[in-house]
Protein backbone atom coordinates (compact mmCIF):
# COMPACT_ATOMS: atom_id res chain seq x y z
CA UNK A 1 0.00 0.00 0.00
CA UNK A 2 1.14 3.93 -0.59
CA UNK A 3 1.37 6.22 1.75
CA UNK A 4 -1.83 8.08 0.52
CA UNK A 5 -3.88 5.04 1.32
CA UNK A 6 -2.33 5.04 5.39
CA UNK A 7 -2.89 9.13 5.63
CA UNK A 8 -6.45 8.12 4.69
CA UNK A 9 -6.50 6.44 8.18
CA UNK A 10 -4.52 8.70 9.96
CA UNK A 11 -6.94 11.57 9.21
CA UNK A 12 -9.96 9.67 10.26
CA UNK A 13 -8.00 9.50 13.85
CA UNK A 14 -6.77 13.16 13.23
CA UNK A 15 -8.64 15.18 10.79
CA UNK A 16 -6.68 17.61 9.05
CA UNK A 17 -9.53 20.56 9.42
CA UNK A 18 -9.58 20.45 13.05
CA UNK A 19 -5.68 21.90 12.92
CA UNK A 20 -4.98 25.15 13.91
CA UNK A 21 -4.40 28.29 11.41
CA UNK A 22 -1.03 28.88 12.23
CA UNK A 23 0.11 24.75 12.49
CA UNK A 24 2.23 22.93 9.97
CA UNK A 25 0.13 19.55 9.97
CA UNK A 26 0.21 17.22 7.18
CA UNK A 27 2.26 14.76 4.59
CA UNK A 28 5.76 17.51 5.30
CA UNK A 29 8.07 15.24 3.75
CA UNK A 30 7.67 12.39 1.16
CA UNK A 31 5.60 11.11 -1.66
CA UNK A 32 2.16 9.81 -1.12
CA UNK A 33 2.91 7.21 -3.63
CA UNK A 34 5.70 5.57 -1.91
CA UNK A 35 5.23 2.09 -1.07
CA UNK A 36 5.35 1.63 3.03
CA UNK A 37 7.18 -0.78 4.63
CA UNK A 38 6.97 -0.17 8.14
CA UNK A 39 5.91 2.92 10.53
CA UNK A 40 7.04 4.68 13.37
CA UNK A 41 5.33 7.28 15.98
CA UNK A 42 7.28 9.76 17.55
CA UNK A 43 6.20 13.20 19.77
CA UNK A 44 9.49 14.57 17.98
CA UNK A 45 11.59 13.90 14.57
CA UNK A 46 15.71 14.02 16.26
CA UNK A 47 18.68 12.36 14.57
CA UNK A 48 18.48 9.45 17.33
CA UNK A 49 14.59 8.57 16.18
CA UNK A 50 15.65 8.74 12.39
CA UNK A 51 18.86 6.13 13.17
CA UNK A 52 15.70 3.94 15.11
CA UNK A 53 13.27 4.31 12.52
CA UNK A 54 16.21 2.48 9.80
CA UNK A 55 16.88 -0.09 12.27
CA UNK A 56 13.44 -0.99 12.02
CA UNK A 57 12.94 -0.36 8.35
CA UNK A 58 10.62 2.27 8.83
CA UNK A 59 10.11 4.57 6.04
CA UNK A 60 7.10 6.44 7.00
CA UNK A 61 7.20 8.38 10.28
CA UNK A 62 3.98 10.03 11.78
CA UNK A 63 5.06 13.11 14.09
CA UNK A 64 2.68 14.76 16.60
CA UNK A 65 5.09 18.09 16.21
CA UNK A 66 5.84 19.14 12.58
CA UNK A 67 9.66 18.56 11.78
CA UNK A 68 9.00 21.56 9.46
CA UNK A 69 8.03 24.67 11.54
CA UNK A 70 8.98 27.83 10.14
CA UNK A 71 10.44 28.22 6.39
CA UNK A 72 13.48 26.64 5.21
CA UNK A 73 16.70 28.75 4.52
CA UNK A 74 18.60 25.78 3.93
CA UNK A 75 18.65 22.19 4.18
CA UNK A 76 22.06 20.48 4.63
CA UNK A 77 23.70 16.88 5.50
CA UNK A 78 23.02 17.14 9.62
CA UNK A 79 19.95 18.18 9.74
CA UNK A 80 17.19 16.42 10.61
CA UNK A 81 15.20 16.98 7.25
CA UNK A 82 18.49 16.41 5.07
CA UNK A 83 18.82 13.31 6.58
CA UNK A 84 15.28 11.90 6.56
CA UNK A 85 15.21 13.10 2.76
CA UNK A 86 18.47 11.05 2.20
CA UNK A 87 16.71 7.95 3.84
CA UNK A 88 14.06 7.97 1.90
CA UNK A 89 11.88 8.44 4.73
CA UNK A 90 8.30 10.24 4.79
CA UNK A 91 6.80 12.14 7.43
CA UNK A 92 3.69 13.10 8.28
CA UNK A 93 2.53 15.41 10.92
CA UNK A 94 -1.23 15.11 13.04
CA UNK A 95 -0.02 18.14 16.04
CA UNK A 96 -3.20 20.12 16.36
CA UNK A 97 -5.25 18.07 15.27
CA UNK A 98 -4.89 15.48 17.77
CA UNK A 99 -5.39 17.83 20.38
CA UNK A 100 -9.02 18.96 19.24
CA UNK A 101 -10.60 16.05 18.17
CA UNK A 102 -12.78 14.07 20.23
CA UNK A 103 -10.54 10.98 21.77
CA UNK A 104 -7.39 12.81 21.25
CA UNK A 105 -4.64 14.02 23.45
CA UNK A 106 -6.81 16.54 25.30
CA UNK A 107 -9.28 14.08 25.93
CA UNK A 108 -6.55 11.44 27.35
CA UNK A 109 -6.01 13.62 30.19
CA UNK A 110 -9.44 14.67 30.96
CA UNK A 111 -10.06 11.09 31.30
CA UNK A 112 -6.47 10.69 33.75
CA UNK A 113 -8.11 13.63 35.14
CA UNK A 114 -11.80 12.23 36.00
CA UNK A 115 -13.51 14.85 33.98
CA UNK A 116 -16.83 14.11 32.91
CA UNK A 117 -18.24 15.31 29.63
CA UNK A 118 -15.01 17.43 29.38
CA UNK A 119 -15.89 20.68 26.69
CA UNK A 120 -12.98 22.56 25.01
CA UNK A 121 -11.74 25.39 26.27
CA UNK A 122 -10.68 27.56 23.43
CA UNK A 123 -8.80 28.28 19.80
CA UNK A 124 -12.19 26.81 18.34
CA UNK A 125 -11.86 25.53 14.85
CA UNK A 126 -15.01 24.33 12.52
CA UNK A 127 -15.52 20.71 13.30
CA UNK A 128 -18.01 19.76 10.96
CA UNK A 129 -18.14 21.07 7.01
CA UNK A 130 -17.19 24.48 5.96
CA UNK A 131 -20.65 25.90 5.22
CA UNK A 132 -21.91 29.29 3.83
CA UNK A 133 -25.22 31.45 3.99
CA UNK A 134 -25.92 32.50 0.40
CA UNK A 135 -27.91 35.54 0.37
CA UNK A 136 -29.22 37.18 -2.66
CA UNK A 137 -31.94 39.66 -3.01
CA UNK A 138 -34.34 38.63 -6.49
CA UNK A 139 -37.01 40.89 -8.06
CA UNK A 140 -40.47 38.38 -7.14
CA UNK A 141 -40.79 37.33 -10.44
CA UNK A 142 -37.13 36.03 -10.62
CA UNK A 143 -37.68 34.35 -7.91
CA UNK A 144 -37.72 30.97 -8.50
CA UNK A 145 -35.29 31.21 -11.28
CA UNK A 146 -32.75 32.00 -9.27
CA UNK A 147 -33.73 29.29 -6.87
CA UNK A 148 -33.77 26.61 -9.16
CA UNK A 149 -30.10 27.84 -10.25
CA UNK A 150 -28.81 28.00 -6.76
CA UNK A 151 -30.19 24.30 -6.16
CA UNK A 152 -28.06 23.34 -9.22
CA UNK A 153 -25.12 24.61 -8.52
CA UNK A 154 -25.37 22.56 -4.87
CA UNK A 155 -26.92 25.18 -2.59
CA UNK A 156 -29.47 24.50 0.14
CA UNK A 157 -28.55 20.53 1.53
CA UNK A 158 -29.05 20.21 5.29
CA UNK A 159 -28.37 16.94 6.34
CA UNK A 160 -31.16 14.81 4.67
CA UNK A 161 -32.70 17.76 2.81
CA UNK A 162 -32.31 19.18 -0.13
CA UNK A 163 -33.19 22.38 -1.98
CA UNK A 164 -33.52 24.11 2.13
CA UNK A 165 -34.15 28.44 1.72
CA UNK A 166 -36.18 30.98 3.05
CA UNK A 167 -37.83 33.73 1.26
CA UNK A 168 -38.76 36.93 2.56
CA UNK A 169 -40.45 39.98 1.03
CA UNK A 170 -39.00 43.25 0.93
CA UNK A 171 -38.41 46.71 -1.25
CA UNK A 172 -35.28 47.25 -2.92
CA UNK A 173 -33.80 50.50 -4.02
CA UNK A 174 -31.65 51.40 -6.32
CA UNK A 175 -30.78 54.47 -9.21
CA UNK A 176 -28.98 53.41 -12.20
CA UNK A 177 -25.91 55.75 -12.82
CA UNK A 178 -24.40 56.96 -16.17
CA UNK A 179 -23.38 53.43 -17.92
CA UNK A 180 -25.59 51.36 -16.43
CA UNK A 181 -27.87 49.00 -18.54
CA UNK A 182 -30.27 48.68 -15.84
CA UNK A 183 -33.37 45.77 -16.18
CA UNK A 184 -35.65 47.34 -14.77
CA UNK A 185 -36.05 51.74 -14.40
CA UNK A 186 -34.42 54.63 -15.82
CA UNK A 187 -31.04 55.72 -15.44
CA UNK A 188 -30.88 58.53 -13.05
CA UNK A 189 -34.14 58.12 -11.50
CA UNK A 190 -34.66 56.27 -8.02
CA UNK A 191 -36.33 52.90 -8.39
CA UNK A 192 -38.61 50.78 -5.85
CA UNK A 193 -38.82 47.34 -6.42
CA UNK A 194 -40.77 44.33 -4.64
CA UNK A 195 -37.93 41.73 -3.98
CA UNK A 196 -37.21 39.10 -2.16
CA UNK A 197 -34.84 38.17 0.30
CA UNK A 198 -33.46 34.31 -0.74
CA UNK A 199 -31.46 32.48 1.82
CA UNK A 200 -29.35 29.27 1.27
CA UNK A 201 -27.08 26.86 3.16
CA UNK A 202 -23.96 26.64 0.56
CA UNK A 203 -20.74 24.18 1.41
CA UNK A 204 -17.89 26.14 0.78
CA UNK A 205 -16.42 24.06 -2.02
CA UNK A 206 -19.64 25.09 -4.04
CA UNK A 207 -19.75 28.95 -3.36
CA UNK A 208 -18.25 29.98 -6.34
CA UNK A 209 -19.76 27.46 -8.59
CA UNK A 210 -23.49 28.81 -6.84
CA UNK A 211 -22.42 32.67 -7.34
CA UNK A 212 -21.78 32.19 -10.88
CA UNK A 213 -25.10 30.71 -11.12
CA UNK A 214 -26.98 33.65 -9.34
CA UNK A 215 -25.29 35.78 -11.89
CA UNK A 216 -26.62 34.09 -14.83
CA UNK A 217 -30.47 33.42 -13.91
CA UNK A 218 -30.82 36.97 -12.10
CA UNK A 219 -31.96 39.46 -14.39
CA UNK A 220 -30.12 41.99 -12.70
CA UNK A 221 -26.86 43.91 -14.13
CA UNK A 222 -25.48 44.09 -10.71
CA UNK A 223 -27.60 41.63 -8.48
CA UNK A 224 -27.25 41.99 -4.74
CA UNK A 225 -25.70 38.85 -2.46
CA UNK A 226 -23.70 38.44 0.65
CA UNK A 227 -21.74 34.88 1.28
CA UNK A 228 -21.50 34.66 4.64
CA UNK A 229 -19.57 32.16 6.85
CA UNK A 230 -21.16 29.82 9.29
CA UNK A 231 -19.82 28.23 12.66
CA UNK A 232 -21.17 26.00 14.51
CA UNK A 233 -22.04 27.18 17.80
CA UNK A 234 -23.79 23.83 19.27
CA UNK A 235 -20.84 21.89 18.91
CA UNK A 236 -17.56 23.14 19.64
CA UNK A 237 -14.04 21.95 18.92
CA UNK A 238 -10.51 23.63 19.86
CA UNK A 239 -7.95 23.26 22.08
CA UNK A 240 -8.27 22.16 26.09
CA UNK A 241 -10.81 20.56 27.61
CA UNK A 242 -12.28 21.58 31.51
CA UNK A 243 -15.30 20.63 33.48
CA UNK A 244 -16.29 18.75 36.45
CA UNK A 245 -15.15 15.53 37.82
CA UNK A 246 -17.08 12.29 37.69
CA UNK A 247 -16.18 12.55 41.63
CA UNK A 248 -14.55 15.13 43.78
CA UNK A 249 -10.94 13.86 44.73
CA UNK A 250 -7.93 15.02 46.39
CA UNK A 251 -4.92 16.48 44.33
CA UNK A 252 -2.97 13.33 45.40
CA UNK A 253 -4.72 11.32 44.33
CA UNK A 254 -5.20 12.99 41.20
CA UNK A 255 -0.95 13.33 40.45
CA UNK A 256 -0.81 9.38 40.96
CA UNK A 257 -3.54 8.46 38.46
CA UNK A 258 -1.78 11.36 36.26
CA UNK A 259 2.11 9.83 37.02
CA UNK A 260 0.70 6.48 36.32
CA UNK A 261 -0.52 6.77 32.82
CA UNK A 262 2.28 9.85 31.61
CA UNK A 263 5.15 7.94 33.22
CA UNK A 264 6.01 11.60 34.49
CA UNK A 265 8.68 11.32 37.31
CA UNK A 266 8.47 15.26 38.49
CA UNK A 267 5.89 18.06 37.68
CA UNK A 268 5.98 21.74 38.53
CA UNK A 269 3.06 22.44 40.60
CA UNK A 270 2.02 26.08 41.31
CA UNK A 271 -0.73 27.07 44.28
CA UNK A 272 -2.62 25.10 46.45
CA UNK A 273 -1.31 21.59 47.25
CA UNK A 274 -3.79 20.57 49.73
CA UNK A 275 -7.42 20.52 48.21
CA UNK A 276 -10.22 18.51 47.04
CA UNK A 277 -10.71 19.22 43.13
CA UNK A 278 -14.00 19.60 41.86
CA UNK A 279 -13.71 21.22 38.38
CA UNK A 280 -10.55 21.01 36.46
CA UNK A 281 -8.76 21.81 32.81
CA UNK A 282 -6.47 20.32 30.61
CA UNK A 283 -4.34 21.38 27.98
CA UNK A 284 -1.33 19.48 26.19
CA UNK A 285 2.06 21.18 25.23
CA UNK A 286 1.40 24.54 25.81
CA UNK A 287 -1.07 26.45 26.33
CA UNK A 288 -1.07 30.38 26.89
CA UNK A 289 -3.93 32.34 26.70
CA UNK A 290 -6.55 29.39 27.27
CA UNK A 291 -5.24 29.85 31.08
CA UNK A 292 -7.47 33.03 31.38
CA UNK A 293 -10.25 30.57 30.53
CA UNK A 294 -9.39 28.06 33.49
CA UNK A 295 -9.44 30.94 35.70
CA UNK A 296 -12.73 32.23 34.33
CA UNK A 297 -14.65 29.29 34.75
CA UNK A 298 -13.21 28.86 38.45
CA UNK A 299 -11.36 25.37 38.17
CA UNK A 300 -9.71 23.89 41.03
CA UNK A 301 -6.52 22.00 38.98
CA UNK A 302 -5.50 22.94 35.44
CA UNK A 303 -3.22 20.59 34.33
CA UNK A 304 -0.86 21.32 31.19
CA UNK A 305 2.46 20.50 29.82
CA UNK A 306 4.26 24.55 30.44
CA UNK A 307 3.21 28.06 31.15
CA UNK A 308 4.92 31.28 30.91
CA UNK A 309 6.23 32.63 34.15
CA UNK A 310 3.40 35.39 34.27
CA UNK A 311 0.59 33.09 33.55
CA UNK A 312 1.87 30.62 36.69
CA UNK A 313 1.85 34.43 38.33
CA UNK A 314 -2.27 34.52 37.40
CA UNK A 315 -3.24 30.93 38.34
CA UNK A 316 -1.52 31.44 41.63
CA UNK A 317 -3.24 34.74 42.58
CA UNK A 318 -6.48 33.48 41.55
CA UNK A 319 -6.11 30.09 43.87
CA UNK A 320 -6.05 27.63 41.17
CA UNK A 321 -3.65 24.94 41.48
CA UNK A 322 -1.62 24.40 38.47
CA UNK A 323 0.40 21.41 37.44
CA UNK A 324 3.34 21.14 34.97
CA UNK A 325 4.74 17.91 33.17
CA UNK A 326 6.99 19.54 31.09
CA UNK A 327 5.84 20.14 27.01
CA UNK A 328 6.02 17.06 25.60
CA UNK A 329 5.69 14.67 28.91
CA UNK A 330 1.66 15.68 28.45
CA UNK A 331 1.63 14.54 24.92
CA UNK A 332 3.61 11.16 24.56
CA UNK A 333 1.40 9.19 26.34
CA UNK A 334 -1.39 9.34 23.33
CA UNK A 335 1.41 7.59 20.83
CA UNK A 336 0.57 4.13 22.65
CA UNK A 337 -3.47 4.57 21.67
CA UNK A 338 -3.21 6.37 18.35
CA UNK A 339 -0.36 2.86 17.38
CA UNK A 340 -2.97 0.82 18.52
CA UNK A 341 -6.13 2.51 16.78
CA UNK A 342 -3.71 2.39 13.33
CA UNK A 343 -2.93 -0.84 13.93
CA UNK A 344 -6.46 -2.46 13.94
CA UNK A 345 -7.14 -0.86 10.39
CA UNK A 346 -3.93 -1.31 8.95
CA UNK A 347 -2.88 -5.66 9.32
CA UNK A 348 -0.27 -5.26 6.66
CA UNK A 349 2.70 -3.24 8.40
CA UNK A 350 4.24 -2.99 11.60
CA UNK A 351 3.39 0.36 13.68
CA UNK A 352 6.22 1.16 16.39
CA UNK A 353 6.14 3.72 18.95
CA UNK A 354 9.58 5.38 19.46
CA UNK A 355 11.58 4.51 22.17
CA UNK A 356 14.12 7.05 21.37
CA UNK A 357 11.47 9.73 21.50
CA UNK A 358 12.33 11.56 24.86
CA UNK A 359 11.67 14.71 26.75
CA UNK A 360 14.64 17.59 25.53
CA UNK A 361 14.81 18.42 29.57
CA UNK A 362 16.29 15.89 32.29
CA UNK A 363 15.13 17.07 35.87
CA UNK A 364 17.94 16.85 37.94
CA UNK A 365 18.47 17.79 41.39
CA UNK A 366 22.06 20.23 41.80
Amino acid sequence: MKIRDYIEQIEKIAPPNLAQSWDNTGLLIGDGNSTVKNILLTIDITPAVIAEAKKLGCNFIISYHPVIWDGLKKVVRGSVVYELIQSRISVYSIHTALDAVRGGVNDGLAEIVGIKNPAPLGDFVQAGQDNYKLVVFVPVESLQKVADAVFKAGAGAIGNYSHCSFSSAGLGTFVPLEGAKPAIGKKGRMENVEEIKFEAVVPAAKVADCVRALRIAHPYEMPAFDAIKLYDVEDKIGLGRFGLLEKPAKLYAILKKIKTATGASVAGIVGPKERTVKKAAVCAGACSKIIMTVIAEKCDLYLTGELKHHQAMAAEQAGLTLVCLSHTVSERFILKKIAKELQKEIKNVRIAVSKKDKDPFEWKRI
